[in-house]
């Protein structure tokens, strides 16, 4: 029997569907989802929770002409399916495939790039006022989860759209998750909508008796308003966004189409913002997944895998070791307790844990009180979320030469998640803040020295590692500040390198020593302080390596002291957005292997030799 999701080509074929051809379509997508994202990897749960809301919104909107904001991105796969990319669905987040996010050159049905959370209500703010400006008739609307709903900047863009009575609608696809259990207070409020559902219909009955009373004489209808007024304050579910400017709908079953189409078209019928709250199952029809979606949030394809702990780990583990030593430590992260290791350490210490949710800027700034009242912050988070909280960083923690600790995870090249995801600039923004001290550790062992250490010390300190596991390299010597170690010495060149890259110079090294080149591997272990005269005294011609853009990073770094010649060539990443795909096949395409890595070296060597100009 032929599949309905093989003749659905645009969202326009939607609309011939019958109610229960609608259904078995969403039976098909979630098959079709759990089949690919098994071999491809991906974000599995939240997907499967949205299949019937894509689907509802696609059979009623007029895609691309009307106007879907996805917030975050991870729930887009459906949409992906249903927008003429299903041919090209085994290609998810493979390398050359199609983006496990939204990506404007993908298709003119993805209307804004997504990875990070909270931006789909502003971007679709600035959507519908310039709809408005431009005298254009199309609707907007915006999908944001109950985790995202948190962040501050969902906050200012709901303020803002109230204030505007801007014609908007806001979709809360509400499943009580994000990465990890959604905290604080709105998540509390949505859980008493969600757990009363019949403040909806109260709310409902109360409004058509009201329109049922004779508005006879100026008294009557003010007693009325009062009435109405008094009573909406005790039924109305969603008072929250009514008192923002939103007209509020809901909440909804997320996996009734027939009742979502019917919702939708309320509320798109509606003048002015409108919020339609749904209530979603994340991970829905995978029974797995149901009952555990944080560990089915996100899944490594089938033939992946780290051998070894994985950073996040050994920096968990860690952390838990050296907090029972010292009771001010305290560990701070933004939704990603699971992500980060510090899962572990919320169960040791639940006192000394905060989880302040999709909340980056405030979790660096709670984290700058907290070390003002004596404590030890360690702030986790991934490289590319950090971005999120520049400027706390630079005002809140470093102007005030606070101890707090940044625990940067994901540091360099993530993989299939693509460029929303890669820690690519860490080295770079971070390196130009006075004051703050920047390590990068070779191997897990060093990860661990180098956290003992930073909790030690009376200031800032920003340690950046990659995702997965650093194979074990040894040559361990204590962390001092702004010294590096001397791993190979060669007379010829020498690689001065940090972090994930120690490794593979040490290969080209002995690579290159086949060839009759001697050359040195420097761990240079800190980006600032760098140990000058550890690079000053290393013999030969010297090339830098670091999994940064090289500019303003590592490299920039060294050439800034170092203008004297000898430094001949500075391997990195390029000025570009890194696309998706897996890191072994991105490391050779921007030469980051040990064979690529040689290669450079070798004819950096010979034009130097020659007194040409070296590679740059």
């Amino acid at each position: 029997m032929a599949r309905l999701l093989d003749a659905v080509n645009s969202p326009a074929d939607l609309k011939a569907l019958t109610s229960s051809q609608l259904n078995q379509l969403a039976e098909e997508i979630r098959q079709e989802i759990i089949s690919t994202v098994s071999s491809c990897g991906g974000h599995l749960a939240a997907n499967l929770g949205v299949v019937e809301l894509t689907i509802a919104l696609h059979s009623i909107l007029d895609s691309p002409r009307d106007k879907i904001i996805w917030d975050v991105g991870h729930q887009t796969y459906a949409h992906k399916l249903l927008t003429g990319r299903r041919d090209r669905f085994a290609s998810l987040r493979q390398y050359g495939g199609i983006s496990g996010f939204p990506r404007r050159g993908e298709s003119l049905h993805d209307i804004f790039g997504a990875g990070h959370s909270s931006t789909s209500i502003s971007a679709a703010l600035g959507l519908a006022e310039a709809r408005d400006l431009s005298g254009e008739d199309y609707r907007v609307v915006a999908v944001i989860g109950d985790g995202a709903l948190g962040a501050g900047l969902a906050f200012e863009a709901l303020n803002h759209a109230g204030h505007r009575g801007t014609d908007l609608l806001v979709i809360l696809n509400d499943n009580e998750m994000s990465i990890d259990k959604n905290v604080g207070a709105l998540a509390r409020y949505l859980t008493q909508l969600r757990m009363d559902p019949t403040l909806y219909k109260a709310r409902t009955e109360l409004e058509n008796l009201l329109k049922q009373i004779p508005a006879f004489g100026g008294i009557v209808h003010r007693v009325v308003d009062k009435l109405k007024d008094a009573l909406k304050q005790v039924l109305v579910p969603g008072m929250f966004f009514e008192e923002l400017g939103f007209s509020y709908y809901g909440p909804l079953n997320g996996h009734d189409i027939g009742l979502l189409r019917w919702g939708l078209r309320d509320a798109l019928a509606m003048k002015g913002p409108v919020l339609l709250h749904v209530v979603t199952t994340k991970g829905k029809g995978h029974p797995l997944a149901e009952r555990n979606p944080k560990r089915y949030h996100g899944i490594a394809a089938a033939s992946s895998g780290d051998n070894g702990r994985s950073n996040s780990q050994v920096f968990g583990e860690m952390l838990c070791r050296l907090a029972k030593e010292d009771d001010r430590i305290v560990a701070v992260t933004a939704a990603m307790a699971e992500g980060t290791g510090l899962s572990r350490f919320q169960e040791q210490f639940p006192d000394r844990f905060f989880d302040v949710g999709i909340a980056e800027q405030h979790a660096l700034v709670l984290a700058a009180g907290l070390a003002v009242g004596g404590k030890r912050p360690v702030v986790a988070m991934y490289s590319t979320f950090l971005q999120r909280g520049y400027d706390q960083l630079i005002h809140d923690i470093c102007l005030q030469e606070l101890p707090v600790v940044l625990a940067i995870d994901r540091s360099g090249l993530v993989g299939e998640d693509g460029p929303t995801h890669h820690g690519a600039f860490d080295l770079s923004f971070l390196r130009i803040i006075p004051g703050l001290v920047i390590m990068a550790p070779k191997d897990g062992k060093e990860l661990e020295d180098m956290l003992a250490w930073a909790v030690t010390h009376e200031g800032p300190v920003a340690i950046c590692y990659p995702r997965g596991s650093l194979p074990p390299l040894g040559h361990e010597e204590p962390i001092l500040l702004g010294r590096g170690q001397r791993l190979r010495t060669g007379k010829d060149l020498n690689f001065i390198t940090i972090g994930s890259m120690v490794g593979p110079c040490q290969g080209a090294a002995e690579l290159l020593a086949r060839r009759g080149i001697d050359a040195g591997v420097v761990n240079a272990r800190f980006v600032k302080p760098l140990d000058v005269d550890l690079i000053e005294n290393t013999p030969g011609y010297l090339i830098t390596v670091e999994e940064n853009v090289l500019m303003g990073g590592f490299g920039s770094a060294v050439r800034e002291f170092l203008p004297d010649g000898r430094l001949i060539g500075c391997i990195g990443l390029p000025d570009v957005f890194v696309e998706h795909g897996p890191c072994p096949v991105l490391h050779e395409k921007y030469g980051l292997t040990p064979e690529a890595i040689s290669a450079y070296a070798q004819k950096a060597f010979s034009l130097a030799r020659e007194g040409r100009k070296s590679l740059g």
